[in-house]
């Protein structure tokens, strides 16, 4: 019986890694493509038009980048104050410390709050 554990357990880790290194792997090719389309459509703007064109081009395309990385950022902290409270809940039970995960998922509700509707600017 043990030994058929261990199997079980050795076949489903090969698996899981096997699948996130071809995650990964998709991750990668799609970053490459992304960067390939957007170097090609910086040169036919700039033989096209002027270079305030292209200029322009790349630092919208860096501002969206940007403001995606910072919705993850957000998004990860109130992911990580969901778990520690899932976490400390089923660590101490009948105690009170779980609610220390209310402060990662406070943050990241409050960054995400600012963000999306404080600080954003009106739409012209």
């Amino acid at each position: 019986m043990e030994t058929a554990f261990w199997l079980m357990i050795a076949v489903v880790g090969t698996a899981f890694f096997a699948f996130i290194s071809v995650v990964v792997w998709l991750g990668t090719r799609e970053k490459e493509r992304e960067a390939h389309y957007r170097g090609e459509t910086a040169r036919r703007i700039a033989e096209a038009d002027d270079a305030g064109s292209v200029l322009e081009y790349v630092r919208e395309t860096e501002r969206i980048d940007t403001e995606r990385t910072r919705l993850k950022a957000r998004l990860i902290t109130m992911a990580v104050g969901v778990a520690l409270m899932i976490f400390l809940y089923q660590a101490m039970p009948g105690s009170p410390g779980y609610l220390v995960g209310l402060i990662p998922l406070f943050v990241g509700m409050v960054l995400l709050l600012l963000s999306e509707v404080l600080m954003k600017p009106p739409a012209d």
